[in-house]
């Protein structure tokens, strides 16, 4: 496993954000990679995809989006939105002097990527949807809605694991009680008085909790659609996902013919992308790209 350096930058708007880095293996130099994570989740996600795409020669960097992980809160939840999420992950590129990148987007990751391509079109070189699109399931987003910014202030780190298994237990029937107790140390931290707490600000599912989430729009599709013309996409699909069901993944691959897809045995949303079908398509992607 490849150790990493922290980065803190600021945002447009004054807050400090903050990203891992992980440098390239020895080797040919590639474009790097930029992983970003799922609504309620952190850069630590990516603690084990991260080292082994490291090890193919590309740096891999895992941002915190703002209001996540060790990124600062947003006083105005109005910015908990996708287009703000891209202009941080285009000040940290400019701050880094990276001009083009692959990019890796989990759930809202994939949302975040989508809006830079449409946006930035040049910045993006290359993506990895996991488990997201431009059209999505009524009854993953109700879910979701269900548990996101509540609040939640749990005494142990046995606890914390018991409340992640009980969210997630649906999507990832398999894992183990140590694999909870990995996912709990990744999404709590501890707070005032020894109790422990989601790693974001509540305020992030206020767009989803009042409707603004919608299933699906037109921005969404065409911001998809020049995604997928001009560069490689692959497509990571849970085969359990209530978010991206077959139909919203057939309606993606008609609308990109060229587009690569994989579906993971047995994992809902959203793959870890450690499983080994995610690792082996991802490893083949990236192979055939700069």
């Amino acid at each position: 496993m490849s150790t990493y350096t922290e980065i803190s930058f600021t945002s447009d708007d004054g807050l400090r954000l903050y990203a891992r880095d992980y440098p390239a293996s020895s080797g040919p130099a590639r474009l790097p990679v930029i992983c970003i994570h799922g609504l309620t989740r952190n850069s630590a996600d990516f603690d084990e995809l991260a080292p082994l795409i490291a090890a193919l020669s590309r740096r891999v960097l895992a941002v915190d989006v703002r209001g996540r992980g060790q990124s600062q809160r947003d006083p105005r939840h109005e910015n908990y939105n996708p287009v703000v999420y891209a202009a941080d992950v285009v000040k940290l590129m400019h701050e880094l002097g990276i001009a083009r990148a692959v990019f890796i987007g989990t759930s809202m990751g994939g949302l975040i990527t989508m809006t830079l391509a449409a946006q930035h079109s040049d910045m993006v070189a290359a993506a990895v949807l996991n488990d997201i699109g431009p059209v999505l399931s009524e009854k993953g987003l109700a879910r979701i809605a269900g548990y996101a910014g509540k609040a939640v202030a749990l005494g142990s780190w046995e606890d914390a694991a018991g409340f992640i298994k009980d969210i997630n237990a649906c999507a990832f029937p398999d894992n183990s009680d140590a694999e909870w107790g990995k996912w709990a140390r990744r999404a709590f931290e501890q707070i005032e008085g020894g109790r422990l707490a989601p790693r974001y600000d509540p305020n992030i599912a206020v767009g989803m909790q009042t409707g603004k989430l919608r299933p699906t729009s037109l921005a969404a599709r065409m911001a998809f659609r020049r995604l997928a013309k001009k560069r490689p996409v692959l497509l990571v699909r849970g085969a359990l996902s209530d978010l991206l069901e077959a139909r919203q993944a057939d309606w993606m691959r008609r609308a990109a013919p060229g587009m690569q897809y994989v579906e993971v045995p047995n994992v809902g949303h959203a793959p870890m992308l450690t499983e080994p079908a995610a690792l082996e398509a991802i490893a083949q992607f990236l192979a055939t790209v700069p």
